[in-house]
């Protein structure tokens, strides 16, 4: 069920995280907090995420922005296409899926990204299956390794079900899923060309 998250923008595998750390120990931990929230009445799951690759940031910036790639190594995501882009406006389709337990559910969305050209992508919801979804990605230059700190950071609300007591564990397994899958694919040493 929560799957679903890892899509929503970049909207990451835990064993791709491993692989990325063991295989470089340069890397620092990616570091994760998911909190349920409530804001105006509405529970919903206010996440942030960090962790550095030594990657460059042109590099960084590329891959991240090269929105119909994003299926490729993005866990649970099938397709995401770009339906316009205005300037630094890129309004994207993505299809999805979501896992829970023994259920499976399709995932569609429609989002806004604002992209700050080498330094920052806003993410935010234009119509799917979600109440609420909104997200930031900033990209710090790292100078003494040549490589950058990603940090991702978002406010989410699914427009079904999600258990509470066990729901922020599950969005946490997820964004780092997620996190580690697009820590992993920005540190390939072969998308340096």
């Amino acid at each position: 069920m929560t799957r679903f998250f890892l899509f929503l923008l970049f909207s990451v595998s835990w064993a791709p995280l491993v692989q990325a750390q063991t295989a470089r120990p340069e890397l620092p931990k990616l570091e994760v907090s998911v909190n349920r929230i409530e804001i105006d009445g509405q529970k919903m799951y206010e996440v942030d995420a960090t962790g550095t690759v030594s990657a460059p940031l042109p590099r960084v910036w590329k891959t991240l922005t090269n929105y119909e790639r994003m299926a490729d190594f993005v866990p649970d995501m099938e397709s995401c296409k770009v339906l316009s882009r205005n300037g630094n406006e890129v309004v994207i389709e993505q299809f999805g899926v979501a896992r829970f337990l023994f259920m499976t559910r399709a995932i569609h969305l429609i989002v806004r990204a604002t992209e700050q050209p080498m330094s920052s992508i806003d993410i935010a919801l234009v119509s799917g299956d979600m109440k609420h979804y909104e997200s930031h990605w900033e990209l710090i230059p790292v100078p003494e390794t040549g490589g950058t700190k990603v940090v991702y950071s978002g406010r989410l609300m699914p427009n079904f079900y999600v258990p509470g007591i066990l729901g922020a564990k599950m969005v946490r397994g997820d964004i780092e899923r997620m996190m580690g899958a697009v820590l992993a694919r920005l540190d390939r040493r072969d998308d340096a060309r």
